[in-house]
């Protein structure tokens, strides 16, 4: 069993044997033409029921011949032009030859003595991101695993910041329309369950600040603590992106922490043509972006960063074996010290890499193609007539549901979108998001391909548009 360990007497057969499993991959990425087979859970999930996984097959080639069964023919690929569905990017080779090379390197990014120059690459990728954003020069931060830990240390840090013992007077305010992770960190950071204000936006779906301004005066005047303002930067449905200047202001005012979620809209620090559609992001106190969904980067790749590097003390302690207080005085950078997490993987060589062979600019314009197809997208759906789309985007999200020629009952319309997007899974023919607004269902395009075309958006819209009509009219034939 020794020799399937990694070490200088198995090279040869890590070479091998990786080269075998990309072949497979790169052998299906050539051929695949589908986002999707359309495989249903109770077709797959007999194939796993019968594999027995205490008699190994022992032979590599049997095993990618069962894993090409049980997953590669049936995974859902997110670099076919027709994924629209959710934030989930299509990744760039160079960040792919970061994840081989860390995973075999096998760094842990929470000690010096782990990992030495993982520490100085995420280090210098922390200051990178953070003079982007241009947070200032005491800024810091740390690689998380996604938008949802990043918004939670962001909120851990508030808390404490906000330097009261009575959890119960704590208040958090964030758009309606933003990430579930505010109230889902709230509760985990032991707020009660008032502890998220939720305000209203406005028809482009962003942050009211008039509704923000009269609740921090109620918050104030009621004797409670505006502990954070949480703005988002391209909200998971609509994209949309929060007023950051006026919140600013209105945060300065209160004393309240401003956390920006871009974990979508971070990808405009990197863009050629719409940078400053993140004008106010400079002030915050915090900020969540996610590599992972607009730098093309591969799960996982995200960080949280913050204006004072100071403020990451509220994550830090010290144990004997792994960071003793000692290493401080001794300038020795551990990682541990800003994270909640100990044991970490190295994903910000993925970046590194990234940036080393395509540089910033290469990013920007893959995001930029984005952003600019939403917006064409956006025109054939305001002049489609079969449709109703809500907003015009900030981003590259779209959302949208077919309004059938035959169809007036608002339920009817929403059993058809919903069928629609079923059957369109069902058929692997494209992968669309669904989402309510206002109640009613709708359907939802993700644009983040930059392979995806206007031709794709019209061939998808036509086959929603027939599925609804078909829905529609099989209803009809039964109520006859």
């Amino acid at each position: 069993m020794r020799s399937h360990l990694l070490n200088d007497t198995t090279a040869e057969h890590y070479r091998s044997s990786v080269t075998q499993g990309v072949e497979r991959v790169a052998a299906k990425l050539a051929t695949t033409t589908r986002p999707f087979t359309g495989v249903a859970v109770d077709d797959l999930s007999p194939r796993l029921d019968a594999i027995d996984l205490d008699r190994p097959l022992h032979d590599p080639a049997a095993v990618l011949d069962e894993l090409e069964d049980v997953y590669l023919r049936d995974a859902v690929y997110f670099h076919s032009p027709r994924y629209l569905a959710h934030l989930n990017c299509p990744v760039v080779v160079p960040a792919l030859v970061g994840e081989a090379v860390l995973s075999a390197v096998n760094s842990s990014l929470d000690t010096w003595d782990q990992s030495a120059g993982g520490t100085l690459i995420e280090r210098k990728l922390i200051d990178w991101t953070t003079a982007r954003i241009g947070l200032g020069p005491a800024a810091d931060g740390v690689f998380t695993s996604g938008g949802t830990q990043s918004n939670l240390q962001a909120l851990l840090l508030a808390r404490e910041e906000a330097k009261t013992d009575d959890l119960a007077k704590l208040r958090i305010f964030a758009s309606e329309v933003s990430h579930f992770s505010v109230k889902k960190s709230a509760k985990l950071l032991g707020l009660g369950p008032d502890a998220v204000v939720s305000l209203p936006v406005d028809h482009d779906k962003r942050l009211q600040t008039v509704a923000l301004a009269r609740e921090l005066e109620r918050c104030v005047e009621a004797g409670l603590v505006p502990m954070a303002v949480v703005a988002t930067s391209g909200t998971t449905d609509f994209g949309s992106i929060d007023p950051l200047p006026e919140i600013a202001a209105l945060c300065q005012t209160y004393g309240a922490w401003m956390h920006v979620d871009a974990a979508y809209g971070c990808g405009l620090l990197a863009s050629l043509k719409y940078r400053d559609r993140l004008t106010g992001i400079e002030r915050a106190d915090s900020v969540t972006v996610d590599y992972h969904k607009s730098f093309f980067q591969p799960v996982s790749s995200s960080a949280v960063l913050v204006r004072d590097a100071a403020t990451l003390r509220h994550a830090t302690y010290h144990a004997e074996y792994l960071n003793p207080r000692r290493m401080v005085q001794e300038r020795i950078p551990n990682q541990v010290d800003k994270s909640l997490q100990t044991t970490r993987r190295f994903d910000a060589l993925k970046l590194w890499m990234t940036l080393r062979t395509m540089g910033a600019d290469g990013i920007g314009q893959l995001f930029d193609e984005v952003c600019d197809l939403a917006a064409e997208g956006w025109r054939m759906l305001a002049a489609d007539p079969r449709f109703d789309v809500v907003v015009e985007p900030s981003l590259s999200t779209l959302v949208f549901r077919c309004i059938p020629a035959t169809a007036t009952d608002p339920a009817a319309i929403d059993q058809a979108n919903l069928y629609a997007r079923k059957a369109l899974f069902a058929s692997g023919d494209a992968v669309v998001a669904s989402t309510k607004v206002d109640g009613r269902h709708y359907l939802k395009f993700t644009l983040l391909n930059p392979e995806t075309t206007t031709d794709d958006i019209a061939a998808v819209l036509d086959l929603i548009a027939g599925h609804a009509e078909q829905y529609l009219g099989e209803t009809l034939d039964r109520a006859s």
